[in-house]
């Protein structure tokens, strides 16, 4: 359903009187992926690594600077907004901020009817009615539909935006961390209506976030990104079992143990994130890794498949040999 290749989103980084370009800021730097169609990628990362960039580009919010986005067969990349519009209404997107994604001005039915009045889709007893169906499926009262978004709790305000998201009946959902601004109360609320609305209506979804906890429960599959890139891929009962890459390792390791008592193995990264304006050459993780070698200095290293589609991008396991017991997961 949804293909990535070499996906690469640079922003410019101007300066002087003239604001003239002197860098750019490295946000997606050679991405690739695909998802099936029906099956839930989650993307994991610390903030600042090309998540949220990543959706919105697949979205089309961006544009790409180079690579390709193949949705259902067709390239998206360099349509223009006219090619685009038909498949807009294939693929929506589910933001992080619930409030700041709706608008304080107009009602909830008016939020909710927008998408089917810019498709040009039905007249205004079908839209209405199509409202109040889109609010029963995210188990609001269709009293909401006359009220604005401030009168909301945010897991509310989220469910708004999950209806708005789903009214043109997409085929593909970007989710871009869609819990993180909520109460853990009410996290599981919103992610067992994500999975609802995945199975009845057959979405196939790619769900950011940096909690991997929350990854767990509703991904297939769990790709890892770290500075632009994706160096880890595969199953998500895989990678929680047996993580190879360490920046993997050191994420894992930061889930919190549900055991009173438990020995947590937490796994400490030094030093802070590099700048993605000038990100370190050869492997990006190797100025916080324990295990940098000389060559991960100097050469990037491939993305190579360890098995039963376990994809590392990692020197380490180039040469299996010379990998040490405590990066074997």
């Amino acid at each position: 359903m949804l293909t990535v290749k070499d996906l690469v989103k640079y922003f410019p980084v101007t300066g002087g009187v003239f604001k003239r370009k002197v860098a750019d800021v490295h946000a997606v730097d050679g991405v690739s992926f695909s998802v099936a169609r029906g099956e839930t990628l989650g993307l994991v990362g610390e903030s600042g690594c090309g998540k949220t960039t990543l959706g919105r580009t697949l979205a089309a919010l961006y544009e790409a600077t180079s690579g390709s986005v193949r949705f259902d067969g067709t390239d998206l990349t360099f349509l223009n907004e006219k090619e685009l519009k038909p498949f807009r209404r294939r693929i929506q997107m589910v933001f992080q901020d619930p409030f700041e994604s709706l608008n304080s001005r107009h009602s909830v039915g008016s939020i909710i009817e927008e998408p089917l009045v810019i498709h040009r889709i039905g007249d205004g007893p079908s839209r209405r009615k199509r409202v109040a169906e889109l609010l029963d499926m995210v188990g609001l009262p269709r009293s909401a539909e006359s009220r604005f978004p401030h009168e909301f709790s945010g897991g509310q305000r989220q469910r708004i935006g999950i209806a708005r998201a789903i009214a043109l009946s997409p085929e593909c959902l970007i989710c871009d961390e869609p819990v993180s601004a909520l109460d853990v109360s009410i996290q599981s609320q919103i992610i067992n209506l994500l999975l609802d609305l995945q199975e009845e209506m057959g979405l196939t979804t790619l769900f950011i976030a940096h909690d991997l906890a929350v990854v767990r429960l509703i991904s297939d599959h769990v790709a890892v990104m770290y500075l632009g890139k994706i160096v880890e891929q595969t199953d998500a009962d895989t990678i929680y079992k047996n993580p190879l890459h360490p920046y993997t390792q050191a994420l894992i390791s930061a889930i919190p143990i549900p055991v009173p008592g438990a020995v947590s193995n937490r796994i400490i990264l030094e030093g802070d994130v590099p700048s993605p304006i000038h990100p370190p050459s050869g492997c990006r993780f190797h100025t916080r890794c324990s295990h940098v070698m000389d060559i991960c200095r100097t050469t990037e290293p491939e993305f190579l498949d360890q098995g039963d589609g376990h994809l590392v991008a990692c020197h380490l396991y180039e040469n299996p040999k010379s990998v040490p017991p405590a990066a074997r997961g």
